[in-house]
């Protein structure tokens, strides 16, 4: 074998073991980002989840608004793509305890008595106006004491919340996308799946409470959404004494 040969087995070789080493930590890689992704929504491989679905407030039927369904398809490929498995269940049907499977439970508790049983148990210090009247305070939120009111179309908010029990083998987290709107919901799950890996840097596997805000969905659809504060303390924490909120918030 002379030089020329030699060397250009030698390149081939070389070039075969740098393709093999970068092959390698490139899928140690994606494993190690896979893996706190499952982490951060609870669903290491082949594991169950369930998705709780609210109904149309707007509709007398049991029917579920669409956006409602674009929100369960998001979140349905988040599922997908830890490996784990999903089960739709509607608000009236949700018997499961809290911890035992990842949850996801969309719409507001107006519309979703699982929603409702999930904010006064863990979040006593959020109430939403679920008075059917119109008036500038219908389905405003109240966290703690300051008021956010609604918008339609223009300013709306929306509640991303994951929250753990914190007790031996009830570590699945529930994830509640609690908006002012059906398209509040979907906007909330999309900021959820663009923004996940940022979060579990933030808050890792622990508790949070997100208040968004949802800019011009009239024109915009749910694509922009801003946080507005992250207001996890305000939220666990009991309501003030019944007096008149500090604040109200409006778009400006």
């Amino acid at each position: 074998m002379n030089d020329d040969v030699r060397n250009i087995v030698l390149g081939v070789v070389a070039a075969g073991i740098s393709a093999a080493l970068g092959w390698v930590a490139r899928t140690y890689l994606w494993k190690r980002k896979l893996r706190k992704k499952q982490a951060f929504f609870g669903l290491p491989d082949n594991s169950e989840s369930v998705l709780v679905v609210n109904r149309d407030a707007g509709s007398t039927d049991l029917a579920v608004h669409r956006y409602d369904v674009f929100a369960l398809l998001e979140l349905s490929a988040l599922i997908k793509d830890c490996g784990a498995h999903a089960e739709v269940i509607t608000q009236d049907t949700a018997r499961q305890g809290f911890g035992e499977r990842t949850e996801f439970c969309v719409g507001g508790p107006g519309s979703n008595r699982r929603m409702a049983a999930h904010m006064h148990a863990m979040l006593p210090g959020v109430r939403v106006n679920t008075d059917p009247e119109p008036g500038p305070d219908r389905l405003a939120f109240q966290i703690g004491s300051e008021r956010y009111r609604m918008e339609k179309g223009l300013s709306e908010y929306v509640l991303l919340a994951r929250l753990t029990a914190g007790q031996p083998g009830l570590n699945r987290p529930v994830f509640l996308f609690s908006g002012q709107t059906a398209i509040t919901n979907q906007a909330a799950t999309r900021y959820l799946a663009r923004n996940h890996e940022r979060l579990s840097r933030k808050y890792g596997n622990n508790t949070f409470v997100l208040l968004l805000k949802v800019v011009n969905s009239q024109a915009y659809g749910p694509d922009v959404a801003e946080l507005i504060a992250d207001v996890t303390r305000a939220a666990q924490a009991p309501l003030p004494a019944p007096t008149a909120p500090r604040n109200s918030h409006r778009a400006s």
